[in-house]
């Protein structure tokens, strides 16, 4: 928490981060129709070092979407498809044995996918709970261990997960411990007519757009530092923290349908994330500060999937995101009259 102004310093690298955003959603719109909400929330987890889990049925152009942003970004991208009989080797990588002209034999690593800076990993619920878990080190740690040897991760690191939430059928539900570890959990929603227009004009003709670097890795981790340091007023701060208090059933804020519906609720990670996210979003806004309306932007992605519903909660056809949008509603903005028109965006 900090109530104090940002330096002449910090604004103009802000004003330069701002800029740099700017082109990058410009040059992913050259291949992109329409998922402005999903490539806001994907440019504010790169830059606050969070990963994504993205959802949406086949077909919606997610894989395009988070090629695209990576090729912008002048970044390392690998893809992994994620089936049952994926194993913690083919994302990882192993240890091989080699031969010598001389005869000699010797072991040498051979990197897996997972050595990137951006991995795609498509319906990750297909892949069996020890793939997941060798996913969950890298996601936490920034880095792996192969053969008992510890291996760092480049940075930027970042994960972006997908998963096709009508089809269950040989899947593998992500554990709660693993979800949380995700910053946000993003819906792709399908397009209007009009976009699904240009989407065919698009990809039909005889040439196909493409996107081009906008930006570098050292421009993308002094956005990441810069944004660290906007400045979150104190009741804004206190807004969030009240936010993630509320989905617990305990909790004395939390509103009725809360104590029925909910089984668990957000952990600290959640109000990690919603300040962070304010933080991320007041920059890329030119505001020097985070501000309520920050926050309730970042709730619903950041709750969504941290909200554990009850087993009546489930039989009602409760979900984490209307749970969190019932919270969004039921917790005000100001704590007993204190802090009345702190942190408003402009």
């Amino acid at each position: 928490m900090s109530d104090a102004s940002p330096t002449d310093d910090l604004l103009e690298r802000l004003a330069r981060g701002r800029e740099t955003a700017a082109a990058v959603r410009a040059e992913v719109a050259k291949v992109i129709v329409g998922h402005h909400e999903t490539l806001d929330g994907l440019l504010v987890a790169l830059l606050a070092g969070g990963h994504v889990l993205v959802e949406g049925v086949p077909g919606l152009g997610k894989t395009l979407l988070v090629r695209t942003l990576a090729a912008s970004l002048d970044l390392g991208f690998n893809r992994i498809q994620c089936t049952p009989d994926l194993m913690p080797a083919d994302v990882l990588g192993t240890r091989v044995l080699l031969e010598e002209p001389d005869g000699r034999r010797r072991f040498e690593f051979q990197a897996g996918p997972i050595f990137t800076q951006v991995l795609l990993a498509d319906e990750i619920n297909r892949a069996t709970p020890k793939t997941q878990s060798a996913l969950l080190e890298a996601m936490q740690e920034r880095a792996v261990t192969v053969a008992g040897e510890r291996r760092r991760l480049d940075d930027p690191f970042l994960v972006l997960a997908t998963q096709n939430p009508i089809e269950m059928e040989g899947t593998f539900p992500l554990p709660e411990a693993q979800l949380d570890r995700f910053l946000f959990k993003l819906t792709v929603e399908p397009p209007s007519l009009d976009e699904l227009e240009s989407i065919v004009d698009r990809t039909t003709g005889p040439e196909q757009p493409e996107a081009h670097v906008v930006t570098s890795r050292e421009e993308i981790l002094s956005m990441r530092r810069a944004v660290r340091e906007v400045p979150v007023p104190g009741p804004v701060q206190r807004y969030a923290l009240r936010l993630v208090d509320a989905t617990h059933p305990r909790s004395n804020g939390c509103p009725e349908s809360v104590r029925r519906f909910i089984r668990f609720g957000a952990s600290p990670r959640a109000a990690q994330a919603l300040v962070l996210a304010a933080k991320v979003r007041a920059a890329l806004d030119g505001r020097p500060n985070a501000a309520f309306d920050d926050v309730r932007w970042a709730a619903r992605p950041a709750l969504r999937h941290r909200i554990l519903p009850s087993f009546e909660g489930e039989a009602e056809g409760a979900s984490g995101d209307s749970l969190a949008g019932e919270v969004l509603q039921a917790v005000p903005e100001v704590e007993n009259g204190v802090g009345a028109g702190a942190g408003r965006g402009r």
